[in-house]
C-alpha cells in the first residue's frame, strides 16, 4: 500500500497539494493556467504512489487515482513549502522600506513624469518605490486640469467616489468635509469610513501661492513598529479593538468598522486608517475606552512628532503618489486669501503591483502565467 499524504522524500509536501497543483491539460486549462480540478474530484485517501526524478523535473504517480502529474524542479522550489511558516504578502511591513523623515533625507522619493513616460525601466522603478517607501513626488506633471487621471491610469484604474473620478484641494465657500478649508489638517489616511479604502492617493499641485499650506507625510507602519517597541500594550489595544468611521453629506452616508492598525494573521502589520474628523464616538466600556484613548494619543503623537514628519511644500506641476493604507498626509493651516489649488484622485495598489510584474515581463522574455512564475 502506498504512503500516506505527508510522504516528505524530494518534494516535501502533502500527497493532496501536490495532486491539487499538477499542471497537466486535464488539471490546468493550458491558455488561461486556471485549475480545471476541484477539490471535491481529489480522493480524500490520495497519497504518493511512485516519486521519479530527472534533471529538472520529479514526476509523481498518485494513488487511488492512478492520476500521474509533472512538475518542474524550480517550480517546485518557488512554491512548495515556505521558510518562516507563511506564504509573503507584499503588502505587510516585511516587504516594505519603513522611513523616518530622517532616513530620507528630508526629502521625498523623487521622479521625472517626462522621463516616466519615456522609459520603462525608469517607470517601473518608479512604481515599485510606491510599493517599497509608499511614497511618490513625481515633479513636472502638467498644470492642466485633470492631468492627475494620466497619472492614476499609468499605475492600474482610478477609483471612483462619492468624491467624483478626480477632486478639488481648495477652499470652499460651504465645505463638506475640511479638507476644503484653508485649516490645518493633522496626519491621516483618507476614506477609512469606506469598505474597501482606496489604497493609493494622488494629489497633484496647480496652484500653490498661498502663505503656509505645506504637505506632510509620515510612514504609518515606522510609527506603528516604533510603538510596539516603545509600548506594547498600546499597540496590542489598537490593533484588536475596530472603531467605526463615518461621513455624511447631502447625497451620502458611508461607514466602515476597522481597528486603527491592522496586522495578517501573523502578527505583520499590514494596514493603518486613522482619521480624527471621521471617527465615530467609541463604544466600549469605560475602562477599555479609557485604554483606547491613551494608546490613540500615544500612536497619535508618534505620527505628528517631528522626527516622523516629512515636510514637502508642493511646486505646481509636483504630483505626490501614495500608499493610502500606510502613508498618511497632513498639511499646515494657510492664508484663505492665497491661492492653493490641489486636484487629486484615487487608485489601488494591485493596480501598482500589476504596472510592476507586465513592465517586468519585458526584460524576462514575455508572458508566463500566474501557475509558472
Amino acid at each position: 500500500m502506498p504512503s500516506q499524504a505527508t510522504r516528505p522524500s524530494l518534494v516535501g509536501m502533502p500527497a493532496v497539494w501536490l495532486r491539487d497543483n499538477c499542471p497537466c491539460p486535464l488539471c490546468r486549462d493550458p491558455v488561461s493556467g486556471q485549475r480545471l480540478l476541484h477539490i471535491t474530484d481529489i480522493p480524500a485517501d490520495i497519497a504518493v504512489a511512485e516519486v521519479v526524478e530527472s534533471d529538472g523535473t520529479v514526476s509523481v504517480l498518485f494513488h487511488p487515482d492512478g492520476h500521474r502529474a509533472v512538475f518542474d524542479r524550480d517550480w517546485l522550489a518557488r512554491h512548495g513549502e515556505p521558510a518562516g511558516g507563511g506564504p509573503p504578502d507584499p503588502r505587510t511591513e516585511e516587504a516594505k522600506r519603513l522611513w523616518s523623515a530622517a532616513d530620507l533625507g528630508g526629502e521625498p522619493p523623487r521622479g521625472s513624469w517626462p522621463r516616466y513616460l519615456a522609459q520603462a525601466g525608469y517607470r517601473r522603478a518608479c512604481q515599485s518605490a510606491i510599493l517599497r517607501e509608499g511614497l511618490l513626488l513625481l515633479s513636472d506633471v502638467p498644470t492642466a486640469p485633470g492631468a492627475v487621471l494620466a497619472v492614476a491610469a499609468s499605475l492600474g484604474y482610478v477609483r471612483e467616489t462619492n468624491y467624483g473620478r478626480l477632486f478639488d484641494v481648495r477652499v470652499e465657500s460651504s465645505p463638506s468635509n475640511l479638507a476644503f478649508t484653508s485649516l490645518p489638517i493633522p496626519p491621516h489616511t483618507d476614506n477609512p469610513y469606506r469598505d474597501p479604502v482606496p489604497t493609493v492617493q494622488l494629489l497633484h499641485c496647480l496652484d500653490n501661492a498661498a502663505e503656509g499650506g505645506d504637505s506632510g507625510f509620515v510612514d504609518g507602519f515606522h510609527a506603528a513598529a516604533a510603538l510596539r517597541a516603545q509600548d506594547p500594550a498600546a499597540f496590542a489595544t489598537l490593533a484588536i479593538t475596530p472603531v467605526t468611521f463615518g461621513y455624511r453629506d447631502a447625497t451620502t452616508e458611508l461607514s466602515a468598522t476597522r481597528p486603527l492598525i491592522s496586522l495578517d494573521p501573523r502578527g505583520r502589520i499590514r494596514e493603518i486608517a486613522i482619521n480624527s474628523r471621521s471617527l465615530q464616538p467609541v463604544r466600549l466600556p469605560g475602562p477599555r475606552a479609557a485604554a483606547f484613548y491613551a494608546a490613540y494619543a500615544a500612536f497619535a503623537e508618534l505620527l505628528s512628532a517631528a522626527p516622523s514628519m516629512l515636510t514637502v511644500r508642493l511646486r505646481p506641476g509636483d504630483c505626490a503618489v501614495f500608499d493610502n493604507t500606510r502613508v498618511l498626509h497632513a498639511r499646515t493651516g494657510f492664508a484663505q486669501a492665497g491661492r492653493r489649488h490641489l486636484q487629486g484622485c484615487y487608485a489601488d495598489l494591485d493596480g501598482v503591483e500589476s504596472a510592476v510584474a507586465v513592465g517586468e515581463r519585458a526584460t524576462t522574455g514575455g508572458f508566463r502565467r500566474k501557475d509558472q512564475t
